[in-house]
């Protein structure tokens, strides 16, 4: 199966979300968090770096209860960063020759 490309706001938010969840962790270590969690180290840190910008719902449920994060706070964080990188990306196709996902 293949799977359309990502929008700059879906990957703003699969960021932001793996933002709030390494400062949830803090100095816990990512094995110990991600086996609370039941899921792998490397899954967690794919998260936490936004590698895996979409993680399943139950899988951010997890995390969320392991890390003592509310949801209400993860969606909120989440949305506010979609709507800002959606508002850059119709900034940036108003602007003749600018790409949107230029660095």
């Amino acid at each position: 199966m293949v799977r359309t490309a990502l929008t700059t706001a879906e990957r703003a938010r699969g960021e932001r979300l793996g933002a709030l969840l390494r400062r949830a962790r803090g100095e816990r270590s990512i094995v110990a968090v991600a086996a609370g969690a039941g899921v792998s180290a490397e899954t967690l840190r794919k998260i936490e770096t936004g590698r895996i910008p979409t993680p399943a719902f139950f899988t951010v449920v997890a995390l969320a209860t392991t890390l003592g994060v509310s949801l209400d706070v993860l969606v909120d964080a989440c949305a506010v960063a979609a709507a800002e990188a959606e508002s850059a990306s119709q900034r940036d196709a108003r602007v003749p020759g600018a790409r949107v996902g230029a660095a």
